[in-house]
Formats: C-alpha cells, structure tokens, sequence
C-alpha cells in the first residue's frame, strides 16, 4: 500500500517560517508530482503547490507565490515545502499528495492526485 509520510507542522509566529516535508513509500517516477494543499476548519481544501519530479517544474498558488518554495529529491521520495513570511491566518492543515501524470493545466485539482498523506497541522499566531 503506497503511503505518504508527512512531517515539520507546528506553531509558529507570523512572520516566521516552516518547513514541511513528504516521503511517498514508493519509488518516484519522472511522470510523478507530489504537492501540498491546505484546509482550514470550515473551508475547502485548496491547492498550495506541486512539483514534477522528473523536471522539477513547480506550481504556486497566488497566495503563496514568492513567500513558499517546494523542492524534491528524487532519490529520497520526498519533497519539501518551505514556508516563509507565515501570514496569521489561524491552524490549518497540510495534506501531500502525489499523483502520477498530473497535467500542468490540472495541477489545482485533487481528483488528480492518487495519494495523500494523513495531513500536518500548522498554526500561524499573530
């Protein structure tokens, strides 16, 4: 059973940073992706990021342009997700997912991811 294994949620402070990290229990294929997304209590579970494991070609959302950066290594099974700039928007909880020939126009959607990870929770305090 293909698993992935989330760690480095936490607390911090707004302003701060975090680095989260996620290991897929198989070995990555170049047509792979592995990303993360976000939910928020009451809310929606919405796209952070992803990276193409082959290429490494990475996706932000908006909201996290400039301020996160994700980055794989291939020979690990892991990507790692750095987050800077942390805006106080209360605890959420990161989920990874990894999916095999995620197309660039539909790395936003979670139907096209195969796996997920049980999920890390982050609290941004202000």
């Amino acid at each position: 059973q293909v698993q992935l294994v989330e760690s480095g949620g936490g607390l911090v402070q707004a302003g701060g940073s975090l680095r989260l990290s996620c290991t897929l229990s198989r070995p990555t294929f170049s047509n792979d992706a592995m990303g993360w997304f976000r939910q928020a209590p009451g809310k929606e579970r919405g796209f952070v990021t992803t990276i193409s494991m082959g290429f490494g070609s990475a996706y932000y959302a908006d909201s996290v342009k400039g301020r996160f950066t994700i980055s794989r290594d291939s020979a690990k099974n892991t990507v790692y997700m750095h987050m800077n700039s942390l805006q106080p928007e209360g605890p959420a909880v990161y989920y990874c997912a990894a999916g095999a020939s995620v197309a660039p126009t539909t790395v936003t959607s979670g139907d096209e991811y195969d796996y997920w990870g049980q999920g890390t929770k982050v609290t941004v305090s202000s």
